[in-house]
């Protein structure tokens, strides 16, 4: 961004430059832990940005004027802010200081990032621009961006590279999030790229956490990320259709039910047949805390 506009201040100039940097468009929040200010600041520089035409507002985040990602923030970011926020912390419990971690690109995904930021000492493996800006250098955290082809309309790196460059780890758990749960063919994902991604890495993990708002529960999308049997843990909003419950109870899958009161509540599934096993499942182990 140009520094010749004398109408803009200083830290406004900043704030463009952050999302420039963030592919055209970011939550508030995220702006605020980039440039290290308040929230409110941020508010108060967007409001005055706003007026002079350079960013739009939408529901906890902005976006440069003329970007032609915007519709990502006003579709997908802006929907359901709380129900996502209680789903990102429902995920923040499952996780434990100084684990090794991918997440995935997605809007669930994002608000997941900004909860992380309360643990320190993360290997973060991830091919979000988004979780880059949230978690890297914070608390101690060592954040990885598997490269490869750029997505501007998704924020993330897809491709061979990026593939190979995650494979090199092994992750205590994914964090991904889905476009669609299937009671028949597990997570879906709208993505072909993304859903390789996905699928390449799940014997490099322990754990496998599916962050997912109730809408999924009946979307529809044409790309197998992960089968049912390959995740568990589902951290949602809403309880799942009988249908979809009983098929995460077949696979050994635990729910978590992030309530609108703040609890988070855990159905644990039934022990499962000798002859359906799932590696994830039994190499599972959380430790309470690291030191």
């Amino acid at each position: 961004m140009s520094d010749a506009d004398p109408k803009v201040p200083h830290r406004g100039h900043e704030l463009l430059d952050v999302l420039a940097r963030l592919g055209g468009s970011a939550r508030n929040a995220q702006i605020a832990q980039v440039m290290d200010v308040s929230e409110e600041t941020v508010r108060r520089l967007v409001k005055t940005l706003a007026k002079q035409g350079k960013v739009e507002r939408v529901h906890g985040g902005t976006y440069l004027r003329g970007s032609q990602d915007a519709p990502m923030y006003s579709g997908a970011l802006e929907q359901q802010p709380k129900e996502k926020t209680r789903i990102a912390k429902g995920v923040l419990e499952l996780i434990r200081d100084g684990m090794t971690l991918f997440i995935n690109v997605g809007s669930t995904t994002t608000y997941v990032a900004e909860q992380l930021r309360e643990r320190r000492d993360l290997t973060v493996v991830t091919n979000s621009i988004s979780t880059v800006a949230s978690l890297a250098e914070h608390n101690g955290s060592r954040v990885f961006l598997a490269g490869g082809e750029v997505s501007r309309s998704e924020r993330g790196c897809f491709g061979r590279a990026t593939e190979e460059f995650a494979r090199q780890f092994a992750f205590d758990a994914l964090v991904i999030g889905a476009d669609a749960l299937s009671p028949e063919l597990g997570v879906l994902a709208a993505n072909p790229r993304e859903a390789d991604l996905t699928r390449a890495l799940l014997g490099n993990a322990s754990r496998v956490i599916v962050a997912a708002d109730f809408r999924k529960f009946t979307a529809l999308a044409p790309c197998i990320a992960a089968p049912l049997e390959a995740v568990t843990d589902l951290v949602t909003d809403a309880a799942p259709p009988d249908a979809l419950q009983d098929a995460l109870d077949r696979c050994g899958v635990a729910t978590h039910l992030a309530a609108k009161s703040g609890r988070i509540t855990t159905r644990t599934p039934p022990p499962r047949d000798k002859g359906h096993s799932n590696t994830n499942h039994k190499t599972l182990t959380i430790p309470t805390e690291v030191s």
